[in-house]
């Protein structure tokens, strides 16, 4: 029996329709992602099924008693809330009750107090509320929170925790998520992924970050041109089952076309035709031309072109041992590397790190504490971060693209406005509405016609691929690839990250930055990883308190240890030389898989040197924390 059914389900807003006689079924252990382009109409689905709006026709059949909770896109506020009141607020009366009950059991009572208390109690004991405050705790616990912590303290990784306890406690059937990796790090998104695979109810859910979709989801419904269309696959074979329809359908109405025009050159005849023709055709070519007139075409694709600069000097930035501190927390320690022209490098780390102002140093706008960075000549930068504060909600798209020209020269040629809006998928109609009327994903279109209309070489992006559908991500990734300049790239998208940077400046905790080649999952087969101290960078101080007194327990424990064994002595004067000979060998392959024409060999070559450099980087590790080990003792 399913959880949930939609049944020929019909939304128009004027003249643009969202759902047409759109059917699904939703049963308990679906994990579903809801795909479609921007603007398809996938949030506005999400709020017919929890009940906020109403279809202008059909309906959605909801089985008794069935609970479903939303995890909104936006963070829970950084208020004076604490976080036993947010998530108690999912259970609404009840939550209440117990709020106010926690509120009142803290303080100093008077007998009107006391009385409170008592009515308090007695309402709560007669909805079955402890059995609520029980469950309130075990999510509380299972998600690591702390109840009394107060909003405003937690930083935006911490708070999506709270917004997930607060649907979850009410234990919903279906949960429905719209974007939740949205400014997510990657710990939080690998950590939400866990909690959503253990979930035992459905979840529909609506996301741009691929990796997600390919670890959560079972089956993919496809919202197009006001259809939904179930896939009972992963989000790869989807790919290519929608490759095939999208195929057929294209053959199929290149038939229908050539049918139509060979009736209009028949209906256009000299008299003689027209005075013999068949009245039961002419019907016919008037329903063809009626449902040709009622197609709905797949939306292009968004067509993005850089406008590329004049070429940089061959050397871009030079960092030389830097080092920097914000209120006397070490966010880079003993940094050095070099970026050439051409280079697409991605930084990488948890919130809170220091990537931005890793940013900002490279970029010569915030000098280091100590250090030195050498810059290169010709640098002309696109930033793609600052243009968030630059646009203005209350002028059009055209004015905010044109700066008021009617034309602009993109590589050597002149587009008109119009023409160039249309690349990134804005109608003339659309391109004179207010920037605040667009959805994310229009907004981030916008940002991007904005900054790839400027001539650069060097682009900076932070974040870039937030509320953007999969289509325009994966031309953004291309047009990315084949740019000629130099690219740093802040972001959390996995998928992202893998197919357009080269190499990754990885922020591992304590202020330790390492370079390594390729991206995310290069990283972690060179034996990447983020030490466990940097994850109390967003976590609550009782929670960094606990964390420092386990390593103070355990460095008593190591001072009071046993003198080492005859076997761990030999042990310990032996690593300094094997230290010695895996850092050579290290240093040599990474000079290797760093070399220009590294990536023109076979791919099993590639492959197995990549590999080999992994092995050799997790076996060095491995001896540094031996002998840290062995020399304590």
């Amino acid at each position: 029996m399913p959880l949930l059914r939609v049944n020929d389900l019909g939304l128009a807003y004027g003249h643009h329709v969202l759902l047409e006689e759109a059917n699904v079924q939703l049963f308990k252990g679906d994990r579903i992602c809801l795909v479609g382009r921007n603007g398809a109409g996938k949030s506005t689905l999400m709020k017919l099924v929890e009940g906020v709006i109403k279809p202008d026709s059909g309906s959605i059949w909801k089985r008794p008693s069935v609970r479903i909770s939303r995890l909104e896109q936006e963070l829970p506020k950084a208020d004076s809330q604490t976080v036993m009141q947010v998530v108690s607020s999912g259970l609404q009366e009840i939550g209440d009750l117990i709020t106010e009950y926690d509120q009142l059991i803290s303080q100093q009572l008077d007998d009107a107090g006391l009385k409170k208390l008592e009515q308090l109690q007695h309402q709560i004991e007669a909805k079955d509320g402890w059995s609520y405050q029980q469950r309130i705790d075990e999510v509380l616990s299972r998600l690591a929170l702390p109840a009394d912590k107060v909003m405003s303290t937690l930083s935006g990784g911490w708070r999506r925790r709270v917004a997930l306890a607060k649907v979850l406690v009410t234990a919903p059937d279906l949960l429905l998520l719209d974007e939740p990796t949205n400014h997510l790090d990657i710990e939080t998104i690998e950590w939400l992924e866990k909690q959503l695979l253990d979930f035992k109810g459905a979840v529909l859910f609506i996301t741009h970050d691929r990796a997600l979709v390919r670890r959560l989801a079972t089956k993919i419904i496809e919202l197009d041109r006001g259809h939904l269309r179930l896939y009972q696959c992963g989000y790869d074979n989807y790919l290519e089952e929608r490759a095939h329809l999208l195929a057929v359908e294209e053959q199929q109405n290149a038939l229908f076309d050539k049918k139509l025009a060979q009736e209009e050159v028949w209906i256009r005849q000299g008299i003689k035709a027209r005075r013999t023709r068949n009245e039961g055709r002419v019907r016919a070519l008037k329903k063809l031309r009626e449902e040709r007139s009622q197609r709905r075409n797949v939306q292009g694709s968004a067509k993005i072109a850089v406008e590329a600069a004049s070429k940089s000097g061959k050397l871009v930035a030079e960092a030389n041992q830097i080092s920097h501190e914000f209120d006397g927390n070490i966010l880079i320690k003993d940094l050095s590397f070099n970026i050439i022209r051409g280079d697409k490098i991605g930084l990488l780390g948890p919130n809170g790190v220091g990537k931005t102002t890793l940013l900002k140093i490279i970029l010569g706008e915030l000098a280091p504490s100590s250090g030195t960075v050498k810059l290169g000549s010709k640098l002309d930068v696109a930033y793609y971060d600052q243009m968030r504060d630059q646009l203005d909600d209350e002028k059009t798209i055209v004015d905010i693209v044109g700066q008021g020209r009617e034309s602009i020269e993109i590589n050597g040629k002149s587009r008109h406005i119009l023409s160039y809006l249309s690349d990134f998928l804005f109608s003339p109609e659309r391109s004179r509405t207010p920037l605040k009327a667009l959805s994310g994903g229009e907004r981030n279109r916008v940002q991007l016609a904005v900054l790839f209309s400027m001539p650069a070489n060097i682009l900076v992006l932070d974040e870039p691929t937030n509320d953007l559908d999969v289509e325009t991500l994966e031309l953004l990734e291309a047009v990315l690839v084949e740019f000629e300049g130099t690219m740093l790239l802040v972001s959390h998208d996995r998928d992202f990250m893998d197919n357009v940077v080269t190499g990754t400046l990885a922020f591992e905790g304590n202020g330790i930055v390492r370079e390594y080649v390729g991206g995310y999952q290069d990283w972690l087969r060179q034996g990447g990883r983020f030490a466990t101290v940097e994850t109390t960078a967003n976590k609550p101080a009782e929670f960094i308190e606990t964390q420092t007194e386990t390593v103070n327990e355990a460095t008593v424990v190591k001072k009071t240890a046993k003198k080492l064994s005859y076997k761990d002595q030999r042990e310990l004067e032996l690593l300094p030389a094997k230290i010695e000979g895996l850092e050579q060998q290290q240093e040599q392959l990474s000079a290797e898989t760093t070399a220009a024409d590294f990536y023109q060999q076979e791919h099993s070559v590639v492959t197995a040197k990549l590999e080999e450099l992994a092995s050799v980087t997790t076996s060095l590790e491995s001896c540094y924390d031996r002998w840290v080990e062995l020399s304590e003792d």
